[in-house]
């Protein structure tokens, strides 16, 4: 498929079959004084390909590329290698201008896709369904606890303080519009996750407990004892991760008593990309519960000759049912990342996802040995993957400010993160990216600062 621009017949005729006399009067809707009065003021009315090209190189050159410093972020938004194999297979015509599959047996490469997707994700996440994707990580984690309250007919949801607290806002927001109540905590600087504190919280009116893993500041819960917490007042334990790759080294939520596990898929396949478009991801334990799950679900089938074939299973949005019926209103699937993902999980494989956890792994505890001998810095965590969180003398934003314009992207501040938190805290992240060079150039920088 091309990209091919209407003619001016084609417009006319258009606008013939609607009766309208021109294409401005679609817009008489829109108040007059909301109109611009001319162009643009500032911007040049013309001006040739080759002068734009050069004003906007102009302009990128003022931005710092991810793979042009020393890069430590983390906090839901990973630096992974991404095989040159993704890109050049996601532009090929018939994935690039796909679009939702409204008559879905005919499409049958993108329903292909999303069942191996859905596959992929089961697997990686220890569960029996997973669905054809979700918008982002934060609005899957809300659509969980949606989720959850529907099952379990409570209204109580008892967040964890570790949990990233842009999901968590993004489930506050959310739950301005259907009542339900939401328990929210502060993130406790302590070495190991409170685990006791979260399980506490939990009583009969809890529909569900939101925890992720491995949790804001790159610490490990036990999942197995927050899920027998909850199980045993009747509430649904939901499992966020931002960082898929851990999964190559950690057990799944799925095998240690999640009942929901929802995160983003951004690590794998996807790049950074100015923060997006990125890919939720979404799956459930218990199959009985398969018609309370949001979003769609690809199945696989015979045709009418016995060939294998790929259908439109479940579809629970509201485009497609009536509204009140509906367990969501997402419309969007991110299928062009979810694609992505498929590809370079495919790619990896069982053997290159346990092998890519391990080398984070490796690298991240080099960093955090090496940071940790710098005179004014500290390493918290007992136990992380690839993040881990520091505290440093100072104010870490200042730092992090600082560093910046040495080329170093040395982490996120956790005041960022918390604006009423500790300003000492900062979240460094390691991937295979990162390099023994990277990594001395940050604690030398550290030193200098902190001396």
């Amino acid at each position: 498929m091309r990209y091919l621009p209407l003619t001016e017949a084609d417009r006319t005729e258009m606008l013939s079959v609607i009766g309208a006399p021109s294409v401005d009067a679609l817009f008489s809707d829109v108040p007059s004084d909301l109109y611009l009065e001319g162009p643009i003021t500032g911007l040049p009315l013309h001006a040739s390909e080759m002068a734009v090209e050069k004003h906007m190189r102009r302009l990128a050159g003022q931005n710092l590329a991810a793979s042009d410093a020393a890069f430590f972020l983390g906090a839901g938004a990973y630096k992974h290698h991404v095989p040159a194999t993704v890109d050049h297979l996601i532009q090929r015509g018939e994935f690039l201008t796909a679009y939702t599959p409204y008559q879905p047996e005919i499409a049958q490469g993108t329903l292909q896709i999303l069942f191996e997707f859905q596959t992929q994700v089961a697997r990686l996440y220890g569960c029996a369904v997973a669905n054809a994707s979700m918008y982002d990580g934060s609005t899957a984690c809300w659509e969980a606890v949606a989720m959850a309250a529907r099952v379990t007919r409570k209204k109580r949801h008892v967040l964890s303080g570790a949990l990233h607290p842009h999901y968590a806002e993004v489930v506050r927001t959310m739950a301005k519009f259907t009542e339900d109540e939401i328990a929210g905590a502060s993130v406790s600087l302590t070495a190991l996750p409170d685990d006791d504190g979260l399980i506490a919280r939990i009583d009969a009116n809890t529909a569900s407990v939101v925890v992720q893993y491995p949790d804001i500041l790159g610490r490990i819960p036990d999942l197995q004892k927050i899920a027998d917490a909850a199980h045993a007042h009747g509430a649904k334990l939901i499992v966020v991760n931002t960082e898929p790759v851990a999964l190559g080294a950690l057990e799944a939520p799925g095998h240690l008593g999640a009942d929901i596990v929802v995160g983003e898929g951004q690590s794998i396949g996807v790049g950074l990309q100015f923060g997006g478009p990125y890919l939720g991801l979404f799956a459930i334990t218990d199959p009985k519960l398969v018609r309370q799950m949001p979003g769609r679900l690809c199945g696989e089938t015979v045709d009418a000759n016995g060939k294998r074939g790929f259908v439109l299973t479940l579809s629970t949005r509201e485009q497609h049912i009536r509204r009140e019926k509906a367990t969501s209103n997402i419309c969007t699937n991110s299928g062009l990342c979810a694609l992505a993902f498929s590809i370079h999980m495919t790619l990896l494989g069982e053997k290159g996802l346990t092998g890519l956890a391990a080398e984070n792994h490796r690298l991240a505890c080099i960093a955090a040995d090496r940071l940790a001998k710098v005179p004014g810095v500290t390493v918290l965590n007992a136990q992380f993957f690839n993040e881990f969180t520091l505290l440093v003398e100072g104010d870490a934003r200042q730092i992090v400010r600082d560093l910046a314009a040495q080329n170093i992207l040395a982490g996120v501040s956790l005041a960022r993160l918390f604006p009423d938190g500790d300003a000492r805290g900062l979240l460094v992240a390691v991937t295979e990216t990162t390099t023994l060079e990277d990594i001395e150039t940050l604690a030398a920088a550290l030193e200098e600062m902190l001396s």
